[in-house]
């Protein structure tokens, strides 16, 4: 693939254990908590790298996200907020 045109390459999604998912939480969060349950089983069932963002001690994430956590990240760009739907961020990691 390395001597492919970029053009080609551009739209080649990454495969899963490629992919990053970040759970940006807070501490006491119930909402956070039912996201993490989800977050944890579709990446552990996909190989998918995940992790956890304590929006309570990262300024940047407090200012972009307070009033949506919890907030989701795929590959660094927002998936969803509130609630996590499983369906949802499966098709998100393994489609185009």
């Amino acid at each position: 693939m390395a001597g492919m045109s970029p053009l080609f390459r551009r739209n080649t999604p990454a495969a899963p254990r490629d992919r990053l998912v970040t759970l940006v939480r807070k501490p006491g969060c119930h909402l956070c908590d039912e996201a993490q349950v989800v977050v944890e089983k579709v990446c552990g069932e996909l190989g998918v790298r995940w992790e956890q963002k304590d929006i309570t001690r990262d300024p940047d994430l407090h200012e972009r996200y307070w009033e949506q956590i919890p907030v989701v990240l795929v590959d660094g760009r927002q998936h969803t907020f509130w609630r996590v739907n499983e369906d949802r961020l499966r098709g998100a990691l393994t489609g185009p």
